[in-house]
């Protein structure tokens, strides 16, 4: 057992100690980015351009498309599986001349932006994302303008591709002008919106919706839900909402809009059915309704059978209770062999005896 634990320790150290050199090896390394599908050429640090060198990358032998010329390495048709840490060797010694990180990736292309508030009248948000993978580090640059003038964007401390601006005032008649470029070290590329105030407003959905069967009441169920709690002002800013509605054995919703209210008694539900109810909300005059809120299920109140004590029914229930066993069959009476064969004898002689009375 000693053994097999020293062994293990061993391996586990051994590891360590490669991941450990193989970071020292990556910080001491220069970073080299080039585009998927070019040919790639890699210098030996400073050695002469006829210099005898070896090439290895991750620690072996480079396997892919390649031409050796002296201190140079040339890579054809670069793809993601040829990036690595590549190292050269100068002959004959064998000593570590450079190392170099070689990332293959993509520039970028533009961007998809989009803007929301759904924290109306405090401010918006804007969130972008590549439709496409760089595979290279990118970073991304935004700038919002109104009115000609620059405002201040906060990075969201949550969300990596979003950031967060202040309404500078409300009910503006001037556009929010939106710029985002992307940029690595293979290119750069941007995407510019613009838009009215009041096109992007956008609640986030009711919360806490519950529904509830109404006792006595086979065809109602009571429906509360509250405001999102990402709106901060429902008095000065109210929102009205949409119920939607419908029984899990039909696909068609039936619709009720509300306006200030956060309850709803559905009146025309079938008896014994289980419902999916949602509700959305918007801002009374601006901006577009938000996504449904999480579904909830429900099913209205339903009758309990009543039970009876009538004699009949208590006769009933006794005359088809099985018994606890089968009644047994009316016992058979046996007759013993020889009596039987003395019995069958008798009966010979006298239908012998008949038939010769007959015959006489």
């Amino acid at each position: 057992m000693a053994n097999a634990v020293t062994s293990l320790c061993c391996v586990v150290l051994a590891a360590v100690v490669v991941v450990f050199a193989q970071k020292r090896s990556l910080q001491g390394a220069r970073v080299q980015y080039e585009r998927m599908g070019s040919d790639v050429t890699m210098q030996c640090g400073t050695l002469e351009a006829d210099a005898s060198v070896t090439w290895k990358v991750n620690g072996t032998d480079v396997k892919a498309q390649r031409v050796e010329q002296g201190s140079r390495l040339i890579l054809k048709q670069v793809d993601l599986s040829t990036s690595g840490l590549y190292s050269c060797f100068q002959d004959p010694g064998g000593e570590r001349r450079d190392q170099i990180n070689l990332r293959v990736g993509t520039p970028p292309k533009d961007p998809v932006v989009m803007c929301r508030s759904n924290t109306y009248p405090k401010g918006f948000y804007c969130s972008w994302h590549l439709q496409h993978l760089t595979y290279i580090p990118t970073e991304f640059e935004v700038q919002v303008k109104h009115n000609q003038r620059s405002l201040d964007v906060q990075r969201d401390p949550i969300h990596k591709n979003r950031c967060n601006v202040k309404f500078p005032e409300l009910f503006s008649t001037f556009k929010y002008r939106v710029n985002v470029t992307a940029i690595n070290a293979l290119g750069q590329a941007s995407t510019i919106i613009s838009f009215d105030e009041f096109n992007i407003v956008k609640p986030d959905p009711p919360e806490k919706v519950v529904a509830t069967p109404i006792p006595n009441n086979v065809r109602r169920l009571e429906v509360t839900w509250n405001s999102p709690s990402t709106w901060p002002d429902v008095e000065n800013f109210p929102l009205k909402y949409f119920l939607r509605y419908r029984p899990l054995i039909r696909e068609q919703w039936q619709h009720v809009e509300l306006s200030d209210s956060t309850s709803h008694t559905i009146t025309d539900a079938y008896a014994g059915k289980e419902y999916i109810i949602q509700v959305a909300a918007k801002d009374m005059e601006i901006g577009t309704w938000s996504d449904w809120s999480v579904a909830v299920h429900a099913t209205p109140w339903i009758d309990e059978p009543r039970q009876s004590t009538s004699t009949t029914e208590a006769e009933v229930v006794i005359e088809t209770t099985p018994s606890t066993a089968p009644p047994s069959a009316k016992p058979r009476l046996s007759v013993p062999v020889d009596d039987c064969r003395a019995l069958a004898g008798s009966s010979l002689l006298l239908l012998a005896s008949t038939l010769l009375s007959v015959v006489w």
